[in-house]
């Protein structure tokens, strides 16, 4: 018998929605790090990963092109793309407790602390090929003006790629900043595809492709 409460029992998942402040955010995942992989990837079937490696391979990116998984927490995305052949992945996160799970994976060239909220100015501009943000844009965690930044370390041409649940692109603010930052003609959208986001949860969500105009 498994004496480890599962997610719906220890509330991680409704915490998760609830976070407020960077203090909380750093205190949340130090306490769910070690069971995160278990209860989101084994127990709810966490299925955004899978479908970000899916769309970039979709779009035809090379398996050796520079990519950074932003907000990769314990390194389900980092995973997901290694097991489909991507080779030079880079990874950050704000919780150093997910860094840690994310080291174990051995799938990440480099990994880093980082509050993407904050930017990342050691990031020269242009550096990267393709920019993941898998789960990472939802209520207390990241805001939506984060996507400058990753933008600006984007290569003209590269691909920006978001995953999230169906509640905060309805609720939240990323949307209205993709609509400006297309309208700006700093970003294309290429493709938008709903699907299963946290399919033991019963949850639904989007893969948004974007790509930084030349």
């Amino acid at each position: 018998m498994n004496d480890k409460k599962s997610a719906s029992d220890n509330g991680h998942f409704s915490q998760a929605y609830s976070l407020e402040t960077a203090e909380q955010t750093l205190e949340h995942y130090k306490d769910w790090a070690a069971t995160y992989d278990q209860e989101v990837g084994v127990e709810n079937a966490y299925a955004q990963p899978l479908r970000v490696a899916n769309a970039l391979l979709d779009r035809g990116l090379s398996k050796s092109a520079d990519i950074l998984d932003a907000g990769c927490g314990s390194g389900l995305s980092g995973e997901a793309l290694m097991n489909v052949g991507f080779k030079n992945i880079d990874g950050c996160d704000f919780s150093p407790e997910m860094l840690k799970q994310a080291r174990g994976k051995d799938c990440y060239r480099e990994l880093w602390q980082a509050d993407l909220n904050e930017g990342q100015p050691q990031i020269a501009n242009h550096s990267y090929d393709a920019v993941t943000a898998v789960g990472i844009f939802s209520f207390g965690h990241l805001n939506a003006d984060a996507c400058d930044d990753l933008i600006r370390i984007l290569k003209p041409g590269g691909l920006l790629v978001i995953a999230l649940n169906e509640q905060y692109w309805d609720k939240g603010d990323l949307a209205p900043k993709l609509d400006s930052l297309i309208k700006n003609g700093q970003l294309e959208m290429v493709s938008k595809e709903y699907g299963d986001h946290l399919p033991g949860h019963k949850v639904n969500g989007w893969v948004i492709v974007t790509q930084m105009c030349h």
